[in-house]
């Protein structure tokens, strides 16, 4: 028999002839298509064989149109594309969406958004995504708002530095370092300084507030002189470094709120003549590749960049299967991996 539908060159068959071959109305074809349960065990199994057999496509674009869905979740970041593929968390948290939403039938869309935020508030909208994984957001962004006001399910990056309700997943950022700044202190160090990441993100306020907490107490009434802040590039960690050293000459460990910022910090460091680390003591934050390729290897807080994206793949699934779920908010630990600089 001749099955409509056979030969590689042939455009994709109809509902009508899918319907046809199923014996059943184009309407029930549509209704297996759009996960409609107003369909008959029989009819729905007798339909699905008749795709199978007929290797039809769905029409996405028609199909959205019955079901106000896209089939599609947009990860939506704060920060110009440079960035993104330079900041080795960045990259690595979007691997892991990646890897957790592959063996799923949404299609995972890449939005940057730092300087044209009118453009993502359109999108968001317009309901271009059926949800929205919000990273690198800087303070009480205008995004958060707009995706409650419109009840798009959503999972931030990190905790949300205002009242908000939306679901989040997070790396233990006090306790990492916390941890690091008292083992710096337990290493016989006696002025321990640190890179802050900006004030407007979460990740920088609480690895500052983990770096406050670490300081033994008679350091912590005046701990602000103690702190220069960058943007966690590298750059910003050569200018920290810089102001901390004429600020701080007798300086003997510095904590970086991250790696990028402890790298361009060992430049300095050596370009002015200091030992790591036997003068000065270095520790990044995030163990990202870049701690394993620095000379001397950085000590640093290792946080699971990876299993950070899945688990905010993992959240917006479960927010997208089940809208009343309103899980809780996921922190995971950190651990201080020790090496040469520290």
């Amino acid at each position: 028999m001749n099955v409509p539908g056979a030969g590689a060159d042939r455009p994709s068959p109809t509902l009508e002839e899918v319907a046809a071959h199923a014996g059943v109305s184009r309407a029930t074809v549509s209704r297996v298509v759009n996960d409609s349960p107003k369909v008959s065990p029989e009819a729905k199994a007798a339909v699905e064989r008749s795709i199978e057999a007929l290797n039809y496509v769905p029409n996405r674009a028609a199909r959205s149109l019955v079901t106000k869905r896209t089939d599609a979740i947009a990860l939506v970041i704060a920060e110009r594309e440079s960035r993104l593929f330079a900041d080795p968390v960045l990259a690595g948290m979007v691997t892991g969406i990646a890897a957790e939403l592959a063996n799923t039938d949404y299609m995972f869309v890449l939005v940057t958004a730092q300087g044209d935020e009118g453009r993502i508030a359109n999108y968001v909208r317009n309901r271009h995504a059926d949800g929205v994984i919000l990273m690198s957001l800087h303070g009480d962004d205008g995004l958060l708002s707009l995706v409650e006001r419109q009840k798009m399910p959503a999972v931030l990056s990190g905790r949300p530095l205002s009242n908000h309700v939306i679901p989040y997943v997070d790396s233990d950022n006090l306790g990492g370092a916390r941890s690091a700044v008292e083992y710096l202190f337990g290493q016989g160090r006696k002025q321990v300084v640190t890179i802050a990441g900006p004030a407007e993100m979460c990740a920088g306020v609480d690895r500052l507030d983990g770096f406050r907490k670490g300081l033994p107490g008679d350091m912590r009434r005046n701990w602000r002189r103690l702190v220069a802040t960058g943007n966690f590039t590298e750059d910003s960690g050569e200018a920290a470094m810089r102001d901390l050293l004429e600020r701080q000459p007798a300086l003997d460990a510095v904590f970086a709120a991250n790696d990028l910022m402890a790298a361009g910090a060992l430049r300095v460091l050596k370009a002015t003549g200091r030992k790591v680390p036997d003068d000065v003591a270095l520790v990044g934050f995030d163990d990202s590749h870049v701690a394993r390729h620095t000379d001397p290897q950085l000590t640093s807080v290792r946080q699971p960049i990876e299993d950070l994206g899945r688990n905010m793949a993992r959240l917006i699934l479960r927010r997208l299967s089940d809208g009343a779920a309103v899980p809780e908010p996921i922190v995971l630990p950190t651990e201080l991996v020790i090496r040469e600089s520290a």
